[in-house]
């Protein structure tokens, strides 16, 4: 799974990308299409739950789960069109699985808008109208040969072009298709063509050095706008947490006491972007490693186990479960499984975020 930081040009994308993947990259500040090539990296997903569990076991090593993150150079108004080598970027957006939108909510004299002005609505709304207008090219070209294997009575091809004529007639509306309502089937459907109107999408907004909560107005209207339209928003300051991503753990802490945070930004945006993939953690735990694991949210538990190794899945008998909660108060996994807290869970167990697991399996 991975997430596409996308947005106008010179609202901080690669700055912020740069700083989340630790990026010595050299970049030009005020140059609209310095990122031509998607850059890809990944990035370490903070959780101190992981430090709670090692906590009991001294483990050599802590794993933390991670995520994908890919830069996507600006888009620009007419990017559908081929404008800024708009289709070449807008292909690049439809490969990934959710969509970071940075807006830029700060003003700079020395960084020039590619629009004159600053306006998070508008950034918002350019962007959005420019995959609006992708996908509706890419459905109108898919209907024709849709309708043709329909007319044949083909039942899967029937099915596909009911999808097809509902979310065209959702997007000639405006509407993303993230908003359209779809039972599994449709969805997957949907999902087959890469439609970038239906990927999940978390704001960040860029804010200024004075204005580290986004309290501005201008991050009032991404915020109202976000809840207005599912997504999430996270606040952070591009240019001061480059600074922070390159200091040792020791200046870093000082210097966010000094700035008032008690973590990076960057933390609260890696977390967000996973929460916003639709993926969740369980977490296993020994002596060599304490490690968190990543899988969708919904996952049961032989799906959980094949994330270690496919042979886990396969030969799946059961899972030995208990909660970080259970371990702080009994403190061994032997008190644990004494005071009757350890749970057995066979393969229909749909995971909890957050379970510390022991798979049990026979090949």
């Amino acid at each position: 799974m991975e997430a596409g930081i996308v947005g106008l040009p010179n609202v901080g994308k690669s700055t912020l990308f740069n700083a989340l993947t630790c990026s010595q990259a050299a970049q030009s500040a005020n140059y609209p299409f310095c990122t031509i090539e998607p850059n890809e990296g990944i990035v370490s997903v903070p959780d101190g739950r992981l430090d709670r569990i090692a906590t009991y076991y001294k483990p050599q090593r802590i794993l933390p789960a991670a995520l994908k993150l890919v830069d996507i150079a600006g888009i620009v108004k007419g990017a559908s069109e081929g404008e800024g080598l708009g289709n070449k970027f807008l292909s690049h957006i439809r490969e990934v699985d959710a969509i970071v939108q940075v807006v830029r909510c700060f003003e700079d004299d020395d960084v020039i808008h590619v629009a004159g002005s600053v306006n998070p609505l508008s950034d918002i709304d350019v962007v959005q109208t420019e995959l609006l207008l992708a996908d509706m090219q890419l459905l109108e070209n898919a209907l024709p040969k849709v309708q043709r294997s329909a007319r044949t009575g083909d039942k899967e091809a029937k099915q596909r072009l009911e999808v097809i004529e509902a979310c065209l007639k959702h997007v000639n509306e405006e509407q993303p298709l993230r908003t359209l309502e779809l039972d599994p089937a449709a969805k997957k459907i949907v999902d087959g063509y890469g439609l970038m109107t239906a990927k999940p999408v978390l704001f960040v907004a860029n804010v200024a050095e004075d204005d580290l909560h986004g309290e501005s107005p201008l991050v009032q209207v991404v915020r109202d706008y976000a809840a207005a339209n599912g997504a999430g928003v996270v606040a952070v300051c591009a240019k001061l947490e480059s600074e922070i991503a390159e200091l040792d753990a020791a200046d870093r802490d000082e210097m966010l006491e000094s700035v008032g945070l008690e973590e990076p930004a960057l933390a609260v945006l890696a977390r967000e972007a996973y929460r916003t993939l639709g993926q969740q953690s369980y977490f296993t735990a020994g002596p060599k490693e304490v490690r968190a694991w990543t899988i969708p949210i919904g996952a049961t538990a032989p799906q959980a186990a094949g994330v270690i190794h496919t042979d886990f899945e396969r030969g799946f008998i059961r899972v030995e479960v208990f909660s970080i909660e259970d371990l702080e108060i009994y403190k061994t996994e032997a008190a644990i499984r004494q005071a009757g807290k350890l749970r057995i869970e066979g393969k229909a167990y749909i995971m909890r975020d957050g379970d510390v697991c022991h798979f049990l399996f026979n090949v």
